[in-house]
């Protein structure tokens, strides 16, 4: 049972699909046939090649462009008046719809002005944008002319961009005047400026997007002695000469994309051209049944993985209809935000986190704002990021009453590693589980020592045969060591996900957290998203996390923190009580859980993942630093007050039952 095995039949076709991605003698065949969706210069002959232990390239004789593949191609074939994106701010009211025709104009004449200012093939690029239209803009002009983008959250840090500027090693940053977040405005420049004075100085011009309703604009810095040209983008576009597409090798760098929470020396996940191209055009047809002209909505941020794959590439790819949105789930102005934007524009697929989700139901348990909207375009709700919990599943599923997808996928892979390929089959879903392996993923269940799981249900490392498929990591920039050390040298032969999770007696795989939030209690191996599905269980409890915390006795032990669902009246000691006699009937007296901390809110990162180490960290009283990706700061002082210090008229606090 360490490797992934099926026994229903109404599972064939998918099985067919995924054995022949897989197996060594038909895995070539199928991501040729798959790499005719794509337009080549030089179509390729070879599919695989590996070049040494742990090292392989995609289509590796190849040559093509990807933003020829995202643009011209569509308007060539006569669709360049259809729509390809969406711009929608919350936040401003904006709501603007770009051709294919005319994105293909602004990105041909942006990649002139990085070409007139020096930036040619393998020159990377910073882009450090809000959520508009002109992040769209750049990452395509980008990939037009063979540069190298690196898209850093707009209002990141100035330090954190410095770290990543020294990585990169840019000539180029494209900014914008600020973002907007609800009740306030961020400025970005002088952010890019205190980042620049920190780094070793790579970066030699700044083009700047002026937001009118944000202070700050090229001219501001224009006179400052430092050596680098502050442009206004605006000017440049409108003189600037289009650029054509070059002809790109597969395996030639697309992007460098930081992982989330990195401080130090940050790890940049590469991602090639072609098989990225091929993975994330057969994705769109086969996992979210999307294609030419559906509209298709990640709402996330560009400064994610998820963004770069289903706002920008993926949809343009396949020739659909991109939203970029710039606002929130809740708040802007309420809970019925994003059954607006589907409605407005027929959205038919929705890709977002959990914690979006979660935010809603936390807010509007009833589903009250719901009511106000037609839905009936809606084919698909994806979600990943974070783990799907049932009762959020379930909450959503008879709600929305359209097919909701648990799928689960790394930064590193860039598409899924395991979902529900609905254009492939309908397959039945199971709460809690990601489905099925997706085709070209070999998914196995490994123990400590690399050997494979054989008892059903028994959790392990989860690990993914050699080699990857398309559209994976190439590597981490400027370090093949480090990449190996990370992810190829804990189990040879596999790459390690870091993430634990079993299979059942159908295949179907459950992802149970990160390896490292196993806790060990007294010697009993426990899983965090065991015991956080219990809480879930709750009728009060809206989110939830649980994690190991030190105890002298017994090593570890768990402790529950959870916040609460709009409107829900329960005393808080009542409430621990009954979470504690939960988990006790669920997963017995071996947990040992009797710790529960009731929060406003979870501490999170703009993408919505719980910052658990963070959060341990603070309970364990060691020195923390705040994570660069953080959404509000402020929930990290209401925690550590909640645990160590007294608690503001009850209203939160650690409530320990005893036994």
């Amino acid at each position: 049972m360490g490797r992934f095995t099926m026994t229903s039949d109404n599972t064939v076709g998918y099985h067919e699909t995924w054995q022949r991605s897989i197996d060594t003698d038909t895995r070539a065949g199928f991501w040729l046939e798959a790499a005719q969706a794509v337009d080549w210069i030089t179509p390729p002959r070879v599919a695989l090649q590996e070049r040494s232990p742990g090292t392989w390239r995609w289509f590796p004789d190849g040559e093509l462009n990807t933003s020829y593949n995202a643009l011209d191609r569509h308007v060539l074939a006569g669709r360049g008046e259809q729509t390809a994106v969406i711009y929608d701010s919350a936040m401003s009211g904006t709501r603007i719809r770009i051709s294919y025709l005319e994105l293909l104009g602004r990105v041909s004449r942006f990649a002139g002005v990085l070409r007139e200012n020096g930036v040619g093939t393998g020159d990377r690029v910073i882009v450090y944008l809000p959520m508009i239209p002109e992040a769209i803009v750049a990452m395509l002009a980008c990939a037009r002319i063979g540069a190298v983008h690196s898209v850093v959250f707009g209002g990141f840090a100035a330090s954190e961009l410095a770290v990543r500027i020294d990585d990169a090693r840019p000539t180029v940053i494209v900014t914008a005047s600020g973002g907007l977040e609800p009740g306030r405005a961020v400025e970005y420049l002088p952010l890019v400026q205190r980042a620049m004075a920190q780094s070793a100085g790579s970066v030699r011009t700044v083009i700047v997007r002026d937001r009118e309703m944000i202070p700050g604009s090229a001219a501001d810095y224009a006179g400052a002695d430092d050596g680098v040209a502050w442009l206004d983008w605006a000017i440049e576009e409108a003189k600037a000469t289009p650029a054509d597409p070059v002809a790109l090798r597969s395996e030639d760098p697309l992007y460098i994309l930081y992982t989330s929470g990195t401080t130090g020396n940050p790890k940049g996940i590469v991602r090639d051209n072609g098989g990225h191209a091929v993975a994330l055009a057969w994705s769109m047809r086969n996992i979210y049944a999307a294609g030419i002209g559906d509209v298709f909505w990640a709402a996330s941020d560009v400064g994610w993985v998820v963004g770069h794959s289903y706002i920008v590439y993926a949809p343009l790819l396949v020739g659909a209809t991109t939203v970029i949105y710039e606002g929130k789930p809740i708040g802007t102005p309420d809970a019925g935000a994003f059954w607006r934007v589907i409605e407005e524009y027929k959205v038919k697929v929705l890709f977002t986190a959990p914690t979006a989700i979660r935010a809603i139901r936390r807010v509007d348990p009833e589903l009250r704002e719901l009511e106000k909207y037609d839905l009936s375009s809606l084919h698909g709700l994806f979600l990943a990021g974070e783990r799907l919990d049932p009762e959020t599943y379930h909450w959503a599923n008879d709600g929305l009453h359209c097919p909701v997808v648990d799928h689960w996928w790394q930064t590193e892979t860039g598409w899924a590693i395991c979902a529900n390929p609905r254009g492939i089959a309908e397959l039945e879903t199971k709460p809690g589980s990601a489905t099925f392996p997706v085709p070209g993923y070999d998914v196995v269940i490994l123990d400590s020592k690399g050997k494979p799981v054989t008892r059903v249900g028994k959790d392990g490392n989860i690990a993914i045969r050699l080699p990857l498929p398309p559209g994976n990591l190439l590597g981490i920039w400027g370090s093949e060591e480090r990449f190996a050390s990370a992810y190829l040298t804990a189990f040879p032969g596999f790459y390690a996900t870091g993430d634990s999770g079993h299979f059942d007696d159908d295949g179907y795989l459950y992802v149970m957290g990160r390896t490292d939030d196993v806790i060990n209690v007294a010697g009993h191996r426990l899983s965090t998203g065991s015991l956080e599905e219990v809480l879930t269980l709750h009728p009060a409890v809206a989110e939830c996390a649980v994690l190991g915390v030190h105890d002298p006795l017994k090593g570890q032990r768990a402790a529950g923190f959870v916040t609460l669902k709009a409107g829900a009246s329960i005393d808080h000691d009542t409430l621990a009580t009954e979470l504690v006699a939960l988990v006790r009937e669920h997963v017995g007296p071996v947990a040992a859980f009797r710790d529960v901390t009731i929060l406003d809110r979870l501490p999170k990162t703009r993408s919505g993942k719980i910052l658990r180490k963070t959060i341990r960290q603070i309970v364990d009283g060691e020195p923390y630093t705040v994570p660069p990706t953080i959404e509000d700061p402020s929930t990290l002082d209401a925690l550590a007050l909640a645990v160590h210090g007294a608690t503001a008229h009850g209203a939160a606090g650690t409530h320990q039952v005893t036994p």
